[in-house]
This record gives C-alpha cells, sequence and structure tokens, in this order.
C-alpha cells in the first residue's frame, strides 16, 4: 500500500498473539516506516525473525524503543511498571507511547511515572483477539470493524492522540475515546466478567463427578463450547486483568450474584413470567450486537468443519486481549 507511513518507526515491545497482528496490519497497510521488535523469550525473537514480521528484532526493549516515534507495549498488564521504566530514559522525544491492555486504570498509574516530559502517553485497548497466542497466531485482519478504545490522559496533546487514533484507523479499527476509570467498569461487564464466569463454568463441569470429563467434551452444546473457547484465554494475562481491575470487577461480580439470585428464586417458585421477561431483554441486547454489525447472526451448533464433518467450526471470538 503506497502513501506516507502514519509513523516512522514503529517499537512493538511483547511478539504474541496482539503484537504480531499489528505487526502484519502496520505492514499491509503501510502504517510504519519500519518495524522494531523484541519479546522477552530468545525462542520467541527467533520466530519473529523467521515470520519477517518485523524489519529488526532486537534482544531488549531499551534498543527497541531507541529513536522510535511511536512505542507499543503488548505485555500482560502486570508487567507494563516494570517496562515502563525500562524504556523511559531511551525514548525520543516527541514519541508517543501506548498499549495494548485491556485495563487503563492500572496501566497509566504503573507507567505514567516513567514516561519523561516530551512524550506522550496514550493507552490504548483494541478489543479484538482470538483464544491463541504467540507470533504464529497473529494475522493482519485482526482489528478490522474491531473497536479501539484510546485513554488519554486529560493533559495528553490532542495531535499525538489523533495521530495515533490515525494508525489504529489505518489497521481497519474503529476508535473510540474514554476516560481510563470509564473504559475499566465498560470492559468490566463486557469483557471481564464473561472471562470470569466461562473459566468458572468450565472449571465446574470438569469437577462434575456424575459426568466424565469425555461426556463433556462429546456432548458440549453450542453455549459451552463458546464458554471453552473463552476460558482457554491466556492465562497470565487474565491474571493480570483480574488483579489489576479487582474493584471493577468485584462491582459487576457482585450486580450478577444479585441478578443470578434472582433467577434462581425464579427457578425455585417455578416463576416463568420472571423467566420469560429475562430472556426476552436479553435476546433484545443479542439482536442489537447483530444490527450494529459486531457479529454475525448465522447459527453457530456444530456446523461441520470442511476437512473434519462432525467436527465444529472453530471460530475467533470478539475479546480481547
Amino acid at each position: 500500500m503506497s502513501g506516507k507511513p502514519v509513523f516512522n518507526r514503529v517499537a512493538l515491545i511483547g511478539m504474541g498473539l496482539i503484537g504480531s497482528s499489528i505487526a502484519r496490519a502496520a505492514r499491509a497497510q503501510g502504517a510504519a516506516g519500519s518495524i522494531i521488535a523484541t519479546a522477552r523469550s530468545a525462542a520467541t525473537r527467533r520466530r519473529v525473525a523467521e515470520l519477517g514480521l518485523a524489519d529488526q528484532v532486537v534482544e531488549t526493549n531499551a534498543a527497541a524503543a531507541e529513536g522510535a516515534d511511536l512505542v507499543i507495549v503488548s505485555i500482560p498488564v502486570g508487567a507494563c511498571g516494570t517496562v515502563a521504566a525500562e524504556i523511559g530514559p531511551h525514548l525520543a522525544p516527541g514519541a508517543v507511547v501506548s498499549d495494548v491492555g485491556s485495563v487503563k486504570g492500572a496501566v497509566v498509574k504503573d507507567m505514567s511515572p516513567h514516561i519523561p516530559a516530551g512524550v506522550h502517553f496514550v493507552p490504548a485497548h483494541p478489543v479484538a483477539g482470538t483464544e491463541n497466542s504467540g507470533p504464529d497466531a497473529g494475522f493482519a485482519e485482526l482489528f478490522v470493524n474491531r473497536w479501539c478504545i484510546l485513554t488519554p490522559p486529560p493533559d495528553a496533546d490532542p495531535a499525538a492522540v489523533q495521530r495515533l487514533a490515525a494508525f489504529w484507523r489505518l489497521l481497519g479499527a474503529n476508535v473510540e475515546t474514554m476516560s481510563a476509570e470509564h473504559h475499566d467498569l465498560v470492559l468490566g461487564v463486557t469483557s471481564h466478567l464473561p472471562h470470569l464466569i466461562a473459566y468458572t463454568i468450565v472449571g465446574t463441569a470438569d469437577e462434575l463427578s456424575q459426568v466424565t470429563r469425555s461426556e463433556v467434551l462429546q456432548f458440549s452444546a453450542g453455549g459451552f463450547r463458546d464458554f471453552t473457547r473463552i476460558a482457554a484465554s491466556d492465562p497470565t494475562m487474565w491474571r493480570d486483568v483480574f488483579l489489576a481491575n479487582k474493584d471493577a470487577v468485584l462491582e459487576m461480580l457482585g450486580r450478577f450474584s444479585e441478578d443470578l439470585a434472582t433467577l434462581t428464586r425464579a427457578i425455585r417458585r417455578g416463576d416463568g413470567e420472571t423467566l420469560f421477561n429475562q430472556f426476552t431483554r436479553t435476546r433484545a441486547i443479542r439482536r442489537g450486537i447483530v444490527d450494529i454489525g459486531q457479529d454475525s447472526p448465522a447459527p453457530d451448533f456444530g456446523r461441520p468443519h470442511p476437512d473434519l464433518p462432525h467436527a465444529p467450526v472453530p471460530r475467533p471470538y470478539a475479546d480481547e486481549n
């Protein structure tokens, strides 16, 4: 793709699903003049080089940040503060520093003290992903028609925010801006709580003594398969998410527990009207998601895989880093 890159030198720290997808998309769309990448493990760095995802693969975070006009930290949120401390002294004046974490309040608190004056810190969260991880899992189309939420601090430079927004739009994303606090509340209910529920229900099924694991696998219905797809997400990343966003998650979990208690009472009492009203309201939410183009209305109840007639088709779900 021709045209002037949005950033001349983009440094990607962390090359898992999100980082490697950014590299692929930025190259495909001409959003970066050059891409410098690094990762914590030598094996990952070797694989990034083998895949040709970056113009240069370096060993340290400091070396990646040196001279970059955009640095994106794509690692579990619990490590963001440490990395910010490492790269702070090496950031070029006028550079933009961002991240991809699904918690923003904790990231702002941990990273901000290490960002020097004259460098623009604009946290971001591309709300996209699959249950897979690692540099081989990425693909250039991951962000197309997905949302990227920017949470710039109140004193952020508007030009830097707009430049980062232009970068994400070129990668195919829709861009929204909100405060870090509001982001964490929104994602607490739309992403973090569903993940917590998925991890719990899959664990419950595994521990149910009256049902064997083979039966759980063999007779899993569409709903349970969706839960297992979410529950397959990276354990390190989600451990950090729940610890970093615990206030919002606990608030949403409290509300969920109250609603669950209402449904429990309705089932116990044979109160069909309460159940029907609740299911009707939630069905309307699903239809609204489809209407705004965030998912397809096509059912996914064990559609045959072309190479394996009796297996369900694996598909990415839209969360979620």
